[in-house]
């Protein structure tokens, strides 16, 4: 499932790209308020995108789209209650990548409602979602430091990948298929 950040990915971002390979298997979330985003709407866009698969989805998270999987997961304890039922998780994982700072000097002041990566409630479904968060060590919108730091309260794994900026076209890093290695072995460990 597909989490992109503010104004959504372009065509040529790798989510598009991984989107469009996984065909009618991946799901985009669909929120009202691209450019001007609002958690609530993302938070609910969340939900209806998951409520729509079959199987328990990996959300695949960018940018703006992490601090809004990292809300919806740490909402409150009712909204973490309803991520798994007693059949199971409804999401089977999160792969977040390049998490913006909202601290930080260049977040977009149309998303300043989102705000940083909270602990998840211990003993909800949410904290048992696996997490893995992919850091870049020359991010513009976030120091690997905070990134790092927003792993650790979140209980997400840190993944480090070297200087690739904010992992978007920008960066230059096309189709990732490195990053894409990273969610296949993930989605391994699943």
């Amino acid at each position: 499932m597909i989490v992109p950040g503010i104004w959504n990915s372009d065509a040529e971002h790798w989510q598009s790209v991984w989107q469009r390979e996984r065909g009618d298997d991946a799901v985009r979330i669909a929120p009202a308020s691209w450019g001007e985003p609002d958690p609530g709407d993302w938070r609910d866009a969340i939900s209806r995108a998951v409520a729509s698969c079959a199987e328990p989805p990996v959300l695949v998270a960018h940018s703006l789209g992490v601090l809004a999987v990292a809300d919806w997961l740490a909402a409150d304890a009712a909204a973490a209650a309803a991520v798994a039922s007693s059949e199971g998780p409804t999401v089977a994982g999160a792969f977040l990548v390049a998490p913006p700072d909202p601290a930080a000097p260049g977040f977009p002041a149309a998303a300043s409602g989102f705000p940083a990566p909270r602990p998840i409630p211990a003993g909800t479904a949410a904290a048992r979602v696996p997490t893995r968060m992919v850091v870049s060590d020359d991010d513009p919108y976030c120091t690997a430091d905070r990134a790092l730091a927003f792993a650790e309260t979140m209980g997400a794994a840190a993944l480090r990948v070297g200087p690739l900026g904010h992992v978007n076209v920008a960066s230059g890093v096309g189709a990732w298929p490195a990053g894409r290695e990273l969610l296949g072995a993930f989605e391994q460990t699943l």
